[in-house]
């Protein structure tokens, strides 16, 4: 038996729903498309699918043979058509997932430059925050937030992203703004929680040498990036979201940061992809565009950040001043 013209074959039938078809696309007659199926099942001593009258349906253990199908035949084709066209740097189709604001405001204002250099990867992005199954939904590659909950992947650390603590004048002139960590008990916050867990992800402070997690009081919760910061301007309740998401709003005055002198915890940012003998070169590559990405990226985040505290900290000393001069102005008139 052609093991690799059975691979071929089922996962045509699959992709095609159609045992007829199937054989169409590959030359061969209708009833090789059978007898294939028949012998791989046979070799493998496992059912791959149940056939009715009207659809194919696949096992699980199917389903799992076919994923890996697609990954072995989409390397071979890479494999070979690297030999193909040596010298002409990596090809091939290329899926990425990762969530949306991430996407939106670092990797996708730098994907012309990635096409520019590798015009020859064709890339698929998915844009979500609810973890895939990689192997399952034959991703290559994945950006992830925070801690990694799946050890079954190979990661890279990619970034530490700024973050920090940030309410809108409303909620201030309501509620008055916390001075202390402590203070924040008697506050609202806007609940940020996970897809995944379906935990809430509670504020956390770089606090001797770790972090410290801090439980806000709060009856909102969001799982999506952009309405929690919305959820935050329009008064609803403190936030703690990435400096990067949140710095146009306080630059319009919509929201002020709160708790400056209170570190909050940087938020890791991972690559991920399925362990592989040989890692291909295109997701080697995109990996590597990204970390340079990412590196660039929080360069420019952390000096807007370091200039934003000198501004701060000029207007504190301008502010003493002038009360100093106003105090002097009061005593002499006395």
């Amino acid at each position: 038996m052609d093991r690799l013209q059975a691979m071929k074959m089922f996962t045509k039938i699959v992709d095609m729903n159609s045992f007829s078809r199937a054989a169409d696309s590959m030359g061969l007659p209708h009833a090789s498309a059978t007898m294939i199926m028949k012998n791989l099942e046979s070799h493998l001593r496992v059912r791959l699918m149940q056939r009715t009258t009207r659809r194919l349906s696949l096992t699980p253990e199917g389903a799992e043979y076919y994923e890996r199908c697609v990954r072995i035949l989409a390397d071979i084709d890479e494999t070979e058509g690297a030999l193909a066209h040596v010298g002409r740097g990596p090809r091939g189709k290329l899926k990425v997932d990762m969530p949306a604001v991430i996407g939106r405001l670092v990797v996708v204002p730098r994907l012309a430059e990635f096409r520019d250099s590798f015009p020859d990867i064709e890339l698929t992005i998915t844009f979500g925050d609810k973890p895939i199954d990689l192997i399952q939904e034959s991703v290559d590659c994945a950006i992830r937030t925070g801690p990694l909950q799946d050890s079954t992947l190979v990661a890279r650390r990619l970034a530490s992203l700024p973050t920090l603590t940030a309410a809108s004048p409303d909620y201030i002139a309501a509620f008055g703004e916390p001075q202390t960590i402590e203070d924040l008990e008697q506050h609202n916050a806007v609940q940020y929680f996970s897809q995944a867990s379906g935990r809430v992800r509670h504020m956390n402070f770089v606090h001797d040498g770790g972090v410290l997690e801090v439980k806000v009081p709060g009856t909102i919760a969001v799982s999506d990036a952009e309405a929690y910061v919305m959820c935050g301007a329009n008064g609803i309740g403190i936030i703690q979201a990435l400096q990067c998401v949140v710095e146009d709003e306080i630059a319009s005055g919509r929201m002020v940061q709160v708790l400056p002198d209170w570190q909050s915890a940087p938020l890791q940012v991972s690559a991920v992809y399925p362990h592989s003998k040989h890692l291909a070169a295109k997701v080697r590559i995109f990996v590597d565009w990204l970390a340079a990405v990412f590196e660039q990226y929080t360069s420019a985040v952390t000096e807007r950040l370091m200039e934003r505290r000198r501004q701060s900290h000029a207007g504190q000393q301008k502010d003493r001043g002038m009360k100093l001069i106003r105090g002097g102005e009061t005593a002499v008139a006395g």
